[in-house]
């Protein structure tokens, strides 16, 4: 039986755990970790590779568990997980961020796997920070070798006051939502959201950050020295062929590579050096491998690069460090679009193009927390225009890379979406590289604000984006250097992206190929971003200073209040009211539990004919107003006259003339106008009369109340009964909310999770009144 490690501190007030010895006991290590009732199983598993593949082989994996959270899928036939939500995909992505600068790049020659398990989720305690712990903690004791360990904590930022690993709910208020992975003295990773904040309080956050990692990282520390395993061997084979080489191969190619890096006319293309590379390998093809020859050749390469940058302070275009590529930019280019526009820094270009939609079409997140809705979408396409780098690939989905560059600009823009009650649109935006060199990901903030703008959409402020890279020595001398090309990037040591408005930040993303940054390059990087971005913004400025028209092919969406006990008079029995309403008009309709009514269609026309039949339906009537009607139905007992669109009251057969009557169409046919008074307001129901002056006679039959309302409920326009208040049918289930629409197959009754809770509303007597 093997023995069971646990260590614990306490962590903002809630008990993390580590323990190992107990679970997944056939993997090199497995910590199981807790914080609060958070628990997370994080797994490291390796092998050895059969052939050296030229790059170090690191997969991490983030694995959601809808049982974690009590949850059971709400999809009708798929109960189990399946892919990976985005969501799963960005945690992976940054706690592999986190941990990857830390593996020592000899060790090559095995595969290694980091899985973090979540099991089990409190709702208030962040499992991004228990995963990032739980990697860590678990890499700390295997047998690979790694440098760390690295604690990762949030900081949050509300009122001036820095809130240290706030709660689920408490990160939903936040100004600031800064994540940073720190080592014992150096900062590894950083991600943040933020609502236009400062550059010297996302700083005081980094280093606040850092200082509060150190308990967790002595914790890991603490528990390694009980539960670690002796760490593999490196071999240094490699290495030293490649030290003995590397005086021959750059004695072979410095003046070339040289030439390549820093040719003005014609810029370093990764082209340039696989030639040069090819004929390398075929000059050593019997004595080395194509893996050892390209190591040898990057090794050349990235000596000559961070020299020439660090000595001679020279760029491989000869801009200066903190100089932005030309830029270029147009907006409007596809005609039939809701919105584009075109973003050209030096070689990269990205074209968004943006697409207006009713509400109903926000998107609806499922995951181990439950579910919710964002109606603001930003989608990053790259991998699926391999032509962008000149290279011919088998094209498929888009890959985890561009899931967490459209996510980082999605976050970069959030904050400056107007609200929805300002603009009632569900917004999306596709990011199209269709040209790569380096910075895609901010070249696309910039160019979907110019899409935005030119979509009409009234952003608070325009938003764009840089990156900076770093070059450094063992000596402590390094450069940090704006706008980095594709060589800068792979051959550097940091890819540093920030996005904001003038205002201040709006997005961070951060991460390094060194054991860590220090805050006085982190400082430097913040400080060159800001000045870059200005910069940026003010050439945008020029092309369009602020949202335009919007497009005659987007949607209009009309915004109506009504109270929320009305809700169920306007749906009608299954629905039959409302799609009655959009039958006629071709005009979608959304309502909220709150009693907003959101109308939306591509025909101006539809939208005011759907809104003038609603605000009929709402139409406070009174007893002895008198109205010119149309006959819309005629019954045995009667006619129903529509007094108001979406508003029908009933003429019994006695009050439709001084004698007796014996057919309503003896007096009346449909579609013939006729002045009527109201008799009856009752539930919102209306008795009409076409009797006036000295021909008005009193009931004098003893009717029930069934008849005089038309057979037991207001009839509507469209021929079919309307509930008795006491017999509305309920929607799909809990958590639904009504939706109601015309196009993409919503013609139909229809019910969404996420809005209205167990069904409609009993509609009590007074039907809520109208506003708009």
């Amino acid at each position: 039986m093997q023995k069971i490690i646990t260590k614990e501190i306490d962590l903002n007030g809630r008990k993390l755990k580590l323990e190992t010895g107990k679970l997944a006991l056939q993997a090199d290590s497995a910590v199981l970790v807790s914080w609060g009732e958070t628990v997370i199983l994080a797994t490291v598993a390796t092998q050895l590779l059969a052939e050296d593949i030229g790059y170090f082989p690191l997969s991490v994996e983030y694995v959601e568990k809808h049982y974690a959270g009590g949850k059971i899928s709400s999809s009708k036939f798929i109960k189990r997980e399946s892919r990976p939500t985005d969501e799963a995909i960005l945690t992976g992505r940054l706690i592999d961020r986190s941990i990857r600068p830390l593996f020592p790049k000899e060790f090559k020659n095995h595969e290694v796997q980091v899985i973090l398990t979540v099991l089990s989720i409190d709702q208030a305690n962040d499992p991004d920070i228990v995963g990032l712990i739980g990697a860590s903690a678990a890499l700390s004791i295997s047998s690979v070798p790694w440098n760390g360990p690295i604690a990762g904590v949030r900081v949050g930022e509300r009122d001036g006051k820095l809130i240290v690993n706030p709660t689920l709910d408490e990160m939903i208020h936040l100004e600031m939502d800064l994540m940073v992975a720190s080592n014992k003295v150096k900062v590894v990773m950083i991600e943040t959201a933020a609502k236009q904040v400062s550059e010297e309080l996302i700083f005081e956050g980094i280093k606040e950050a850092h200082a509060q990692s150190q308990p967790i990282i002595d914790l890991i520390e603490q528990f390694s020295k009980e539960a670690g395993k002796e760490k593999r061997p490196i071999s240094h084979l490699e290495e030293e062929i490649e030290k003995a080489l590397f005086a021959e191969v750059t004695k072979l190619t410095r003046e070339r590579i040289e030439a390549a890096l820093f040719d003005n006319l014609h810029p370093w293309h990764e082209a340039t050096g696989d030639m040069i590379k090819r004929e390398l390998i075929l000059q050593y093809a019997q004595t080395l491998t194509p893996q050892v020859i390209s190591g040898i050749f990057d090794k050349v390469a990235k000596e000559i690069l961070h020299r020439t940058v660090l000595e001679k302070g020279k760029r491989v275009d000869s801009r200066a460090m903190d100089e932005v590529r030309l830029l270029e930019m147009e907006v409007g280019i596809l005609g039939r679009t809701h919105g584009s526009a075109l973003f050209q820094r030096g070689d990269t270009q990205v074209l968004s193009v943006v697409t207006l939609g009713a509400p109903s079409l926000r998107q609806t997140l499922e995951g181990m927390e439950g579910e919710r809705q964002k109606r603001f979408m930003h989608h990053y396409n790259m991998s699926i225009n391999p032509f962008s780098v000149g290279e011919v690939k088998r094209l498929g989905p888009p890959n985890r890379r561009d899931v967490g560059h459209g996510s980082l600009v999605e976050k970069a823009l959030e904050p400056v979406i107007p609200a929805e009650d300002q603009f009632p649109y569900a917004i999306r935006v596709v990011s199209e590289v269709l040209a790569a060199n380096a910075s895609t990901s901010q070249a696309s903030v910039c160019s979907a604000t110019l899409a935005l703008l030119n979509a009409g959409v009234p952003i608070l402020e325009p938003v764009a984006g840089i990156a900076l890279g770093l070059f450094s020595d063992s000596s402590g001398k390094y450069q940090v250097v704006t706008d980095m090309r594709a060589v800068e990037d792979f051959y550097g040591e940091m890819d540093f992206k920030v996005a904001g408005t003038k205002n201040g930040i709006t997005a961070i993303q951060m991460d390094t190929k060194l054991d860590g940054l220090t805050f006085e390059i982190i400082q430097t990087a913040l400080d060159l971003g800001k000045k870059a971005r200005l910069e940026i913004l003010e050439k945008m400025n020029q092309i369009i200073p602020a949202a335009g028209a919007l497009s005659p092919h987007a949607p209009r969406v009309e915004i109506l209040h009504i109270k929320p006990e009305g809700i169920g008079l306007l749906i009608g029995t299954g629905g039959k009211t409302i799609n009655s309403i959009i039958n006629k008009t071709g005009a979608q309709i959304d309502i909220e539990d709150d009693g907003t009514v959101m109308v939306s269609a591509v025909k101006g026309e539809s939208v005011d004919r759907a809104i003038e039949a609603i605000e009929g339906m709402f139409k406070t009537v009174n007893v002895g107003d008198e109205i010119v009607g149309k006959v819309v139905r005629l019954v045995p007992y009667g006619a129903f006259v529509e007094i108001a669109p979406g508003k029908d009251g009933l003429v019994h057969i006695s009050q439709m003339a001084p004698g007796h009557v014996e057919r309503a169409e003896d007096v009346v046919s449909e579609g013939q106008e006729v002045k009527v008074r109201v008799t009856d307001v009752t539930e919102g129901k209306v008795g009409l009369s076409m009797l006036f002056g000295a021909d008005i006679k009193p009931e004098t039959e003893a009717r029930p109340r069934s008849e005089r309302f038309g057979g037991g409920g207001f009839r509507s326009g469209g021929g079919e009964r309307r509930p008795s208040f006491g017999d509305r049918p309920r929607s799909g289930g809990f958590g639904s909310r009504p939706r109601f629409g015309s196009g993409g197959g919503r013609g139909g009754f229809g019910a969404r999770p996420g809005g209205r809770s167990g069904g409609f509303r009993r509609g009590g007597g007074d039907r809520g009144g109208f506003s708009r």
